[in-house]
C-alpha cells in the first residue's frame, strides 16, 4: 500500500514538473517573439493575414498600451521594445485615436540607433480597430525625404543660375536701348550680350544632357568603340580653349582598347574632363591626357598642373552646380553640371570615376570602364560574331598636337590612376 501511494505521489509531483517545464518554455518563447502577444483569436477576424502581407511596419496595440502583435519591420525600425511602444510622441497619437475613435497622422523621427548620425523619418497611420485594439501602420519616408530635398535643391539651383545670364542680358538690352545712338557702345553692350546669350545656351544645354543620362541606365544605343578615337575627339574638340590659355594638350595612349557604348556620351565625358582640367589650370601649363589598364579596365586619365582640390572639394565635386572656385567659374562660364554629367555617363557605361588632387599641385580625373570582349583582345572578333556596330566617331583628321605629344605627355603617363592611398572613390 505504501508503495502503491509513493508511486502515485512520485508520477504527481513529475506529472506538475513537466506542467511547469511545459508552461516555463512557452513563457520564454513568448517573450522572445516579436509578435502575438495574445492569442490572435482575441483580435478582430482577417486582421493577422492582412498584416502579415502588409509592406508597412505594423503594430496592434490594446486598451493597456500593450504591444499585442508587431511585424519584423516594426522592430527593424526601433518602434517597439519589450512589449510597449518606443516613441512616447507616438503612443500619445494612439491614445488620442482611441479616445476619439478617428484615424490619426503623425510624421515623426525615430533614431535608428545610438551611435547613428541620421534618424529615420516616418509617417505613422493610426486607427482603431473596434473598442479593444488600435492599429498603427508605419512607412519610411526617409529616401522619399531625401530625394525631395534633391529635387528642391535642384529647382533652386536652376532658377538661380538661370537668373544671373537672364537679369545681364536684360540690363544689356536695356542699355543698348539706351546708347542706341553710340555705334561704339552698342557693339560693347552687344558682344556682352552674346557671352551671357552663350552661357545660357550652355546652361540649358547641360541640363538638358544631364537629364537624358539620368534618365538611362545604360546608353540607347551602343556600339564596338576604340578608346583612342573617343580621346582624339575630346582633344581635338578642347584645342581652341586650350589655345587661348597656351595650355599644352598632351596625349598619350598604351593600345587600342576597345569598349561597348555611345560614342557621343564618352567623348562627351571625356572634353568634359578636358574642358575642367584647362578652366582651372594656369596659363603656360599642361594637360595630360592618357588611357591604359588598370585590373583589367581601361582608365582614361586627365591630369592637370591647376590649382588642385581640399579634402572638401574631393569629396563635393561631383555634385551638381558645385564648383571649386566660384569666381574663376564666372570667368569661364562653368555651370557647375559638367562632372556630375561625367559621373552619370560613365555610370551608365558600367563604369566609375576617381579624383585623386593635392593643393596647389592639381589633380588627376580618371574614368574606369570594363574592356569590350574582356581581355583576350577578341573584341573585333566578338563584335562581328554578334553584329555589332564598329565605331570610328566622326570623319575628321586630328590636329598636329595631338600627334606632337605621343612621345612627351609624362603627365598623364605617370598619373597615379592606381594609387590607392591618394585616390577618393566617387560613385
Amino acid at each position: 500500500m505504501d508503495l502503491l501511494v509513493v508511486a502515485v505521489l512520485t508520477g504527481i509531483i513529475g506529472l506538475g514538473l513537466g506542467i511547469a517545464g511545459i508552461l516555463a518554455f512557452r513563457f520564454s518563447e513568448r517573450s522572445r517573439s516579436p509578435i502575438d502577444l495574445h492569442s490572435e483569436s482575441e483580435l478582430p477576424d482577417g486582421i493577422a493575414e492582412v498584416l502579415a502581407v502588409l509592406p508597412s511596419a505594423a503594430i496592434v496595440i490594446d486598451a493597456g498600451d500593450d504591444v499585442v502583435k508587431a511585424s519584423p519591420a516594426a522592430y527593424t525600425y526601433g518602434l517597439v521594445r519589450g512589449h510597449e511602444l518606443a516613441s512616447p510622441e507616438l503612443l500619445a497619437v494612439v491614445r488620442r485615436a482611441r479616445m476619439r475613435g478617428l484615424i490619426e497622422e503623425l510624421d515623426f523621427e525615430q533614431q535608428r540607433s545610438s551611435n547613428a548620425r541620421v534618424a529615420r523619418h516616418l509617417h505613422a497611420r493610426v486607427a482603431p480597430l473596434g473598442t479593444a485594439f488600435v492599429l498603427v501602420l508605419c512607412d519610411d519616408q526617409t529616401e522619399a525625404r531625401r530625394l525631395d530635398a534633391v529635387r528642391r535643391d535642384f529647382v533652386a539651383n536652376v532658377s538661380h543660375e538661370l537668373k544671373t545670364p537672364i537679369g545681364a542680358i536684360t540690363l544689356l538690352a536695356e542699355a543698348v536701348t539706351d546708347f542706341a545712338d553710340d555705334p561704339e557702345a552698342v557693339g560693347r553692350f552687344g558682344s556682352r550680350m552674346q557671352r551671357e546669350s552663350k552661357r545660357l545656351a550652355q546652361l540649358v544645354q547641360e541640363i538638358i544632357d544631364l537629364s537624358r543620362v539620368q534618365d538611362h541606365e545604360t546608353p540607347a544605343a551602343t556600339e564596338l568603340i576604340p578608346i583612342g578615337r573617343v580621346i582624339e575627339d575630346a582633344v581635338d574638340r578642347a584645342t581652341t580653349r586650350a589655345d587661348a590659355k597656351s595650355i599644352t594638350l598632351q596625349v598619350v595612349s598604351g593600345g587600342e582598347w576597345y569598349v561597348e557604348g555611345n560614342f557621343e556620351l564618352l567623348v562627351n565625358a571625356v572634353r568634359n574632363l578636358v574642358d575642367n582640367a584647362i578652366s582651372y589650370s594656369n596659363e603656360r601649363t599642361q594637360v595630360g591626357i592618357g588611357a591604359k589598364l588598370d585590373d583589367g579596365r581601361i582608365a582614361i586619365a586627365v591630369t592637370d598642373q591647376g590649382i588642385g582640390l581640399s579634402t572638401e572639394d574631393t569629396e563635393r565635386v561631383f555634385e551638381r552646380f558645385y564648383r571649386v572656385d566660384p569666381a574663376r567659374s564666372r570667368v569661364t562660364g562653368g555651370t557647375g553640371l559638367g562632372l556630375s554629367i561625367v559621373k552619370h555617363i560613365v555610370a551608365t557605361h558600367g563604369g566609375e570615376i576617381r579624383v585623386w588632387s593635392k593643393l596647389g599641385q592639381g589633380s588627376t580625373f580618371t574614368i574606369l570602364l570594363p574592356i569590350a570582349g574582356g581581355d583576350d583582345g577578341r573584341a573585333l572578333e566578338q563584335a562581328a560574331e554578334q553584329g555589332i556596330l564598329i565605331s570610328t566617331g566622326p570623319d575628321h583628321e586630328p590636329g598636329p598636337d595631338h600627334e606632337a605629344g605621343q612621345d612627351a605627355a609624362p603627365v598623364a603617363a605617370d598619373a597615379p590612376v592606381d594609387t590607392t592611398e591618394q585616390r577618393k572613390q566617387t560613385t
